[in-house]
């Protein structure tokens, strides 16, 4: 895959180009500020980028506004993002669109490399990759009263899988339930969502938002 890594820390950009080159991507750009960021990305046009969220000038969420924007210019284009700290509206920005390939991670991910290069591939063919902090920190806040109520139990669990980007299979192994068990769950969960998009990735990006935009805690 063609790869843009926009991140200002130099340790950290270098070590994830060291870790994409050794599994045979090509990163054909890097970039350090929020600006830069942008301007790469909508002429690059990568396979995926992987953005850090504050960068310069101002050391805010800069990656994240530069990412965004370059979606809109070049809509679906694949986005991964890095962030320190757990932010739940940086996860709900990057779904809104609802056109799916976006990701959002934990720096700490990176040193996993096998989580990090299967969110980045999962971000690259489309789909969506959560991390697992942002929903651990929705699961310990009180369900709302609103349509993700009605979900069961298990519709939940199966659902918070779903919001860090794993497919029917990958749940069915996590969950020790057959794929055609959890196909039928996540169909009962878009009943209950309204959610009646025909293409599934759609359904599934749908669903995520949802949860994602509930009124939790």
């Amino acid at each position: 895959m063609d790869i843009v890594v926009a991140e200002d820390l130099y340790l950290l950009r270098d070590g994830i180009v060291r870790l994409l080159e050794s599994f045979g991507h090509r990163v054909v750009a890097t970039a350090t500020t929020g600006p830069e960021t942008f301007d790469v990305l909508v002429t690059r046009r990568p396979d995926v980028a992987i953005v850090d969220v504050r960068m310069p000038p101002t050391q805010k969420d800069e990656g994240l506004r530069a990412a965004l924007e370059a979606r809109r210019v070049v809509p679906g284009l694949p986005v991964l993002i890095l962030s320190q700290h757990v932010e739940q509206l940086y996860a709900r920005e990057l779904l809104a669109d609802r056109a799916g390939g976006v990701g959002y991670l934990l720096k700490e991910s990176v040193f996993d490399a096998d989580q990090f290069l299967d969110a980045l591939d999962r971000v690259a063919s489309g789909g969506t990759a959560m991390d697992p902090a942002v929903i651990a920190r929705l699961l310990t806040a009180t369900p709302p009263a609103a349509r993700l109520g009605e979900l069961t139990e298990r519709e939940r669990d199966i659902l918070a899988l779903m919001a860090e980007g794993l497919s029917n299979a990958a749940i069915g192994k996590r969950l020790f339930l057959s794929e055609g068990t959890i196909s039928k769950y996540t169909t009962s969960t878009f009943a209950k969502l309204g959610i009646t998009d025909d293409i599934d990735s759609n359904r599934r990006v749908l669903a995520v938002l949802t949860y994602l935009n509930a009124p939790w805690g």
